[in-house]
């Protein structure tokens, strides 16, 4: 898989995240793109990463900075969860799991192989403070060993103005259910 992006496609993700920035300062207040942008040219690989989180729907968004190490962390900010993620069931245990019926991928080695990594719950109770996510569809997120060896997994969405978790059997997928993801950066 070709982890470079063109000249072109790094110029039109950077537009596209500048503007993102710009729009919705409330999500990172304190913070200027001019930095944002400078560590972003620096790592290649997480432009990549980006652009994947882009292509897939999930409109990333600078969501504040890490105070020990400086690192800037994008989460996926789209209304709902991404388009491009939805249908998977949890992880590739789970999948092969699955007899018949398939899913075509799971959240875990999508997330993987886009370079980033599933919210955990407190990231996504994090990212419902900066608006209103998932009031139509939910998210997979970060699930205890504990619960995963028992064959479960968690998913989070948004009803009555209220974040739920929730739990469903790992190898479950459904069309309204997909994943976010956090980049540091």
């Amino acid at each position: 898989m070709n982890m470079e992006l063109s000249t072109e496609q790094r110029e039109e993700l950077l537009r596209t995240l500048k503007a993102r920035f710009e729009k919705n300062m409330n999500r990172h207040q304190g913070l200027v793109w001019v930095d944002v942008q400078a560590k972003l040219e620096a790592k290649p690989e997480k432009l990549w990463s980006l652009h994947e989180m882009e292509r897939t729907g999930g409109e990333p968004d600078v969501v504040g900075q890490d105070d020990q190490t400086g690192e800037y962390l994008f989460y996926d900010c789209s209304a709902e969860s991404p388009k491009g993620r939805r249908s998977v069931c949890f992880d590739r245990e789970a999948l092969e799991s699955r007899k018949e019926h398939k899913p075509e991928n799971s959240a875990v080695d999508m997330a993987t192989a886009m370079g980033m990594e599933l919210l955990t719950e407190e990231q996504y109770r994090g990212l419902q403070k900066l608006g209103k996510f998932d009031l139509k569809t939910s998210s997979w997120v970060q699930t205890p060993d504990n619960i995963r060896k028992l064959g479960g997994a968690l998913f989070c969405d948004r009803r009555y103005d209220t974040v739920f978790v929730y739990h469903n059997g790992a190898e479950s997928y459904y069309a309204a259910r997909g994943f976010r993801g956090s980049l540091r950066v």
